[in-house]
């Protein structure tokens, strides 16, 4: 009788033991098995208000293969309790496991930051805010911020000279004091040695071979136009001409649209229009592009005074040395816009 009482015990010992470690082999390949099986790697964002909910309808939209087991899973782990924002990679790889580890650790993967082709303060706010957390009215704020933009080196006005139009690698989650730090490493970056000195030369600032830029790089179409525009601006300034560039009565008149600068254009009160005030404006016309700063740097050195639009609409120029010239080019170039009813 105890023979076959501890055979009976042994046996249901056994079959506990089968069925702990079959359902713990169940479990363990459970958390282990891939979330989205099948699918195409996607991102989650998780931004400052770190609703849960919220998170899981995007595991959810993504493809989630048992969002119950992950709610359960994650309890376990305390996830709920400790959520960090950010922009995560998902992919038909990933486990459970790893997932809940990865959003739990903050393990996040950076943006690809690319701005350009911006002409003003509110249009750059809202174009960044568009990929990074923060929304463009504390971004404005920040930069409309006396005391914060003098920490920074500029003013109001020339604190757009800070950014240099590329792409940058940077977390999605970033504060906007950091990322007006991260900008600041970058101009630093930017203006080597080399190109102080070149600025020096000329003699401009670097705010000031920005300001330059941006007019040379709303003048003409044609990059190859780059270094002879600035070289006539720069013939201009030392002469202590009015730079007289159409551009900037455009950004005065808050039309980069115009196609025909007419009188009452040119009598606009604004201290950015060059018509009116001598010298360069206060501030950028437009984030210049690296290429358009280059070409300030390296000007070509010429005589040339005057410049006009080419008759053909193509975005190239006729330049001139004398006024007698230049006239002679404007009256091509009104004809032209005269024939094609260009009011």
């Amino acid at each position: 009788m105890k023979k076959r009482s501890i055979k009976i015990i042994s046996g249901i010992l056994i079959l506990i033991i089968v069925i702990v470690t079959i359902a713990g082999g169940v479990i363990y390949k459970k958390f282990y098995s891939p979330a989205f099986p099948g699918q195409k790697t996607s991102y989650l964002y998780i931004d400052d208000v770190r609703n849960y909910d919220r998170l899981l309808s995007q595991l959810t939209s993504k493809g989630i293969k048992d969002i119950l087991f992950f709610k359960q899973l994650a309890s376990k782990m305390k996830y709920p309790e400790n959520i960090k924002t950010g922009k995560y990679r998902i992919d038909s790889r990933i486990s459970y496991l790893e997932l809940i580890r990865m959003l739990r650790n903050g393990n996040q993967v950076p943006v690809k930051l690319t701005f350009n082709n911006i002409r003003r303060k509110r249009e750059f706010a809202e174009k960044i805010s568009l990929q990074l957390m923060f929304d463009s009215s504390t971004l404005l704020e920040y930069l409309n911020d006396s005391a914060l933009v003098a920490s920074l080196g500029f003013d109001t006005t020339t604190v757009m000279t800070l950014f240099i139009p590329d792409t940058y690698e940077i977390y999605w989650n970033i504060p906007v004091d950091r990322f007006l730090e991260r900008m600041k490493k970058e101009y630093k970056r930017f203006w080597t040695q080399e190109r102080l000195a070149k600025a020096k030369a000329i003699p401009l600032s670097p705010v000031e071979v920005s300001i330059l830029a941006s007019i040379v790089e709303e003048e003409t179409a044609k990059k190859k136009e780059f270094p002879i525009v600035a070289g006539l601006y720069i013939n201009r300034l030392r002469k202590g001409m009015f730079l007289q560039a159409d551009p900037t009565v455009k950004f005065a008149a808050g039309d980069a649209t115009l196609r025909r600068i007419l009188y009452h254009h040119l009598e606009i009160n604004s201290p950015y229009n060059t018509y009116k005030y001598p010298g360069l404006p206060p501030g950028p016309i437009r984030l210049p592009s690296i290429s358009a700063i280059d070409a300030v740097l390296n000007y070509e050195e010429h005589n040339y005074l005057y410049m006009c639009a080419k008759e053909d609409f193509s975005g190239a120029h006729n330049f001139a040395v004398t006024l007698k010239e230049h006239h002679a080019n404007a009256r091509i170039y009104q004809a032209a816009l005269n024939r094609n009813n260009i009011r």
